[in-house]
């Protein structure tokens, strides 16, 4: 289908997640006529990318949009996967937005007859001024192949994970220590799991300290508008859950509950897994920076006097579990029982169907703060795009709002054509705006 043929728009927002949502909202609010196209259902990473016990990692009173609450859940509680789908369904409903789903995108070209671009997608092609990459952080499971297959051993990754039933029959090595991974290591062990931890570098807040949400605090703090991470730290997990309630992750209880924890996953010969060194490097790495919030939080308290309860028991840690100061090196799979490895090792990102300049030799986006170097291409929804909070639901909906202003911006500059008079500008179809 030529450009002539196709659907014309002017924004083409790919991803009909959180982050699309949140975009559309925004043009919407702005007067930008676009289209956002969804290959699947409406938040479906929420659906089908988790587990089934998985709840929000913050309370329902953060872990939202600004424009809508939830009605069925306390403020102070943790929304089931299930309810923040169907909130995401509820925001597209409310705000009348112009999410399509069944409609997959395969390939973005740039149009040079009529500028913008055309997108090839499931249900024929749509021509856009500017298309909108908001596949979001999770797109393709990761992990190191270091157990070759017709090892013996079942492998998924934690997105294929549901629960402990699935699992063959045996003990579990989970590999990966941040939200996910001590999440579903914590659920394995409680069903009876003979369960292994495999823990790397990690941040650890404190789930609630001093009667607020560590959300409140990493808020209050400033700490979610940090620009960019550590130095080296770019891919560090944090280690927080809502399960059961919320409750801060601490190493030890996990240890004192029957984890085994062991170091990072390193190689495998010969039916045998081995560990690299650093496990008490790692977890007490977590404890500095779980203790650091705590120090910046009572420090917050004392300068500004917000009348807020003291918590001196928070920093009792207890003593380093046997298995972090005499960690195992290696471990025999089959002699330990061993049957099953889940890799929460996070995700890679797949831009091969944008324009060659929106993404660099190796594939990651080329981009200042969602912004393309690639004129007319634009990102949402990346961790860290412009502040530590990117990828979580609050915070992708104050990225979209800046990715509508400079959408907003760039139509203004190609509206003008010199002279100070408004460009008589066509729509991609060829005919007069």
């Amino acid at each position: 289908m030529t450009s002539q043929q196709a659907e014309a728009t002017e924004v083409l927002v790919v991803g009909g997640g959180q982050a699309g949502i949140a975009l559309s909202e925004h043009l919407t609010k702005r007067g930008i006529a676009h289209i956002v196209l969804e290959k699947n259902r409406i938040a479906e990473n929420w659906r089908t990318m988790r587990w089934d016990s998985l709840v929000a990692n913050g309370p329902a009173w953060h872990d939202r949009f600004p424009n809508l609450e939830f009605d069925d859940v306390d403020p102070d509680e943790f929304a089931s996967k299930e309810r923040v789908a169907r909130y995401f369904e509820d925001y597209v409903a409310k705000f009348d937005l112009p999410v399509r789903t069944g409609v997959e995108v395969f390939g973005v070209r740039r149009d040079t007859s009529h500028g913008g671009f055309v997108a090839e997608t499931s249900a024929g092609d749509v021509a856009a001024r500017f298309v909108v990459a908001a596949t979001g952080a999770f797109q393709q499971p990761a992990f190191p192949r270091i157990i070759p297959e017709g090892a013996g051993i079942d492998q998924i990754h934690s997105s294929q994970y549901r629960n402990p039933d699935q699992l063959r029959e045996g003990g579990v090595v989970v590999v990966g220590a941040g939200s996910s991974g001590v999440q579903i290591a914590d659920e394995l062990r409680a069903s009876g799991r003979d369960t292994y931890l495999a823990v790397g570098a990690h941040d650890r807040p404190p789930q609630r300290y001093r009667d607020r949400s560590f959300v409140w605090w990493l808020g209050t703090l400033g700490l979610w508008e940090k620009s960019t991470p550590p130095e080296g730290a770019e891919h560090t997990t944090i280690a927080v859950s809502g399960a059961n309630g919320g409750r801060t992750i601490d190493f030890r209880d996990l240890a004192r509950d029957g984890v085994t924890l062991v170091g990072r996953a390193a190689s495998f010969k010969d039916g045998v897994l081995r560990f690299e060194d650093g496990l008490e490097r790692d977890i007490r790495a977590g404890d500095t920076n779980y203790l650091s919030v705590l120090d910046a939080a009572d420090a917050y308290v004392a300068r500004t006097g917000i009348d807020l309860p003291e918590e001196p028991e928070a920093r009792d840690l207890g003593p380093l579990p046997e298995s972090v100061t005499h960690p195992l090196r290696e471990l025999h799979l089959e002699e330990a029982g061993v049957t099953n490895v889940i890799w929460a090792t996070g995700f890679r990102s797949d831009y091969r169907w944008l324009p060659g300049g929106a993404t660099d030799e190796l594939g990651r986006p080329k981009h200042e703060r969602g912004v393309s170097a690639e004129p007319g291409v634009y990102f949402l929804g990346l961790p860290w795009q412009a502040r530590r909070g990117s990828s979580f639901i609050w915070g992708v909906w104050h990225d979209a709002s800046y990715i509508a202003d400079q959408i907003e911006m760039q139509r203004g500059y190609l509206a003008y054509e010199g002279n100070g008079r408004p460009q008589r500008t066509r729509n991609l179809t060829g005919a007069p705006a």
